[in-house]
């Protein structure tokens, strides 16, 4: 194959050109995963050749577009099942005492298992995993010595944290707060707290499975856990009576099936990863000893551990504020917001970054710096127009959403959920930047400087949180707890920009703050167009059924009119997204 190569700029964006050998048909050309990047054919070429050849090695790299719209379904579907749960325990317990101290109990197996593994298995075992396919047996001995390492370290763990319930409880819960609701959290984080090790066990073979750019079964398994719990809530409601409260018993039947029906879904979802990785050709046995990367993997897990421990301290602090100075239900409200606030990022956000990572630690072992930045420009203006939008009408529309899901509780917490979700829509992109920025960090193996950004992250957040009980109400501190929160991840966003400006260079930030400025206006439209429908919607109705009718009335509008707006100026980073519906248009009327 001839090795030049043909670009033509259009608008600032080279297209390459494959140049006509051998048969090829006039007018092929070679789409590259960004327009900036200018790729020869005999790139494509060496690559397709290597990954034919390559036997019992990762499968071949599929496109990020199409990785990520893969996951991005089954993502979907796991955060509105996982969603669905969350509605079916609120309508079960209520949305007071009992489902506050369930919720702090059910964040402590994560928050244990984040500081002893968890986000050095999602952070770095993917990079350093994907560097040893490079060894004679494709990185088998390496995963083996890394599986035996992680499990002793999470039994051990998991051990000790059931055995401190009752100190996590102290450390999350305020002193003031009810002490029935003390008991009740400690009763459920005995019963909870086991999902530590099957957490582990989840992480560590999705990684494995995400380094051989396996990902279907890691983004589905989360499924499966939440229609586990679903089962576990209807046994729950079949429960004759009610939690008791005075006293509050571990060996209170409803206790029990809650509590061991949640850790059972956890189990289900590890326990599902075992025959795909099976599949992919992985073998376990227990492998002991200390590989020489290890080492590499040991300074690494040091700086991560101490970032997962900055980010502790603040969840602390947000968790003993909500419970010392907010109402009942104000962690319920914070936590609801918090799974809904995800759901744009976990479809999206979640979906680039999972098919992301691989390339972008393959990028940094190569020492391609340019492919790298352009991946990151990329993954960030997608992220852009397609988060911007949503956040704006979800700004809008969030009191709504919160009276419609949440009002069977009471028309005052339906209203606290939603105006805590509008507020946390100022803060859905630069989270998504914040997690982006971390993943270029950890394929450079720099776990340095994401724990110095979450340390000014946090310093931020903290004197800003004691602040909310001195300046608002008892029934706005989670309002507070929440704007607080967000403002501290534009902390962390502008200041990952800098510093990965300050190590990579250009990072196309001119053409980026374009993509935000356009989609911003866009997104503006489409929030004032959703905000007028919604005043349409009579008032007769109900405010219950007025919520329901302008949900989808505003959701529907306002994200039409912004993606519409993106559409109508061909923006190239909203391609993806015209092509995809137009050929499902097509595809539509075309069966009929």
């Amino acid at each position: 194959m001839a090795d030049d190569y043909i670009a033509k700029v259009i608008d600032d964006e080279p297209t390459v050109f494959i140049p006509r050998d051998r048969g090829l048909p006039i007018g092929v050309r070679w789409p590259t995963n960004d327009p900036d990047v200018r790729r020869p054919y005999s790139e494509l070429a060496s690559t397709v050749v290597f990954s034919a050849v390559t036997v019992g090695g990762p499968a071949p790299a599929q496109s990020l577009a199409k990785s990520s719209g893969r996951i991005a379904i089954a993502s979907l579907t796991s955060r509105i099942t996982g969603f669905g749960w969350k509605i079916a325990l609120v309508m079960v317990v209520g949305a007071g005492a009992v489902n506050d101290a369930f919720n702090v109990a059910n964040t402590l197996p994560n928050i244990v298992f984040e500081l002893l593994l968890g986000g050095v298995l999602s952070s770095v075992v993917v990079p350093l995993l994907v560097r040893s396919h490079d060894d004679p047996d494709g990185g088998q001995a390496y995963a083996q010595r890394l599986i035996t390492m992680a499990l002793v370290l999470l039994a051990v763990g998991t051990v000790v944290a059931v055995a401190a319930a009752p100190w996590f409880t102290s450390l999350y819960v305020d002193k003031s707060a009810n002490p029935t609701s003390r008991t009740l959290t400690t009763a459920f984080a005995y019963l909870l707290l086991p999902q530590i090790l099957f957490y582990g066990m989840f992480a560590l073979l999705s990684a494995i499975l995400n380094a051989k750019n396996v990902f279907g079964p890691p983004a589905w398994a989360p499924v499966l856990n939440n229609l586990v719990v679903l089962v576990t809530l209807a046994m729950f409601w079949l429960v004759p009576g009610q939690i008791s409260l005075n006293p509050a018993r571990m060996g209170d039947a409803h206790v029990l099936v809650l509590g061991c029906g949640v850790t059972l879904g956890i189990v289900a979802q590890a326990v599902t990863l075992i025959p795909p990785l099976l599949r992919s050709g992985f073998r376990f046995k227990w492998r002991w000893g200390i590989d020489p990367r290890m080492k590499e993997f040991a300074g690494l897990a040091a700086w991560i551990l101490a970032y997962v421990g900055v980010s502790q301290v603040g969840l602390v602090v947000n968790t003993r504020v909500l419970t010392g100075w907010g109402v009942d239900g104000s962690v319920t409200a914070y936590t609801y917001a918090w799974l809904l606030f995800q759901l744009p990022y976990g479809v999206i956000g979640v979906s680039l970054l999972t098919a992301l990572m691989p390339r972008l630690s393959r990028a940094a072992a190569d020492g391609d710096t340019a492919k790298m930045v352009g991946d990151l420009s990329y993954a960030s203006r997608i992220s852009t127009v397609l988060l911007l939008p949503i956040a704006a009408v979800l700004a809008v529309g969030g009191t709504p959403i919160g009276i419609a899901v949440f009002s069977h509780n009471g028309l005052e917490a339906g209203n606290r959920l939603g105006e805590t979700l509008a507020i946390s829509a100022l803060g859905l992109l630069p989270y998504a930047m914040v997690l982006l920025q971390l993943r270029v960090f950890y394929a450079m193996k720099d776990a340095r400087t994401p724990t110095l950004i979450a340390l000014a992250m946090t310093a931020v957040k903290i004197p800003l949180l004691y602040l909310c009980p001195a300046l608002l109400g008892h029934d706005q501190v989670v309002l507070g707890a929440m704007l607080v929160n967000a403002l501290s991840f534009v902390v962390g966003a502008v200041l990952g920009q800098v510093w990965l400006w300050v190590r990579l260079g250009h990072l196309r930030s001119r053409r980026a703050l374009r993509v935000v400025l356009f989609t911003a206006v866009a997104g503006g439209v489409g929030a004032l167009a959703a905000y007028l429908v919604g005043l349409a919607v009579p008032g007769s109705f109900g405010a219950l059924w007025q919520a329901w009718v302008r949900v989808p009335v505003e959701g529907l509008v306002g994200v039409g009119v912004a993606f519409g707006l993106l559409a109508a100026s061909r923006m190239r980073e909203f391609a993806p997204v015209t092509r995809r519906v137009t050929a499902l248009w097509r595809q539509t009327f075309a069966s009929s």
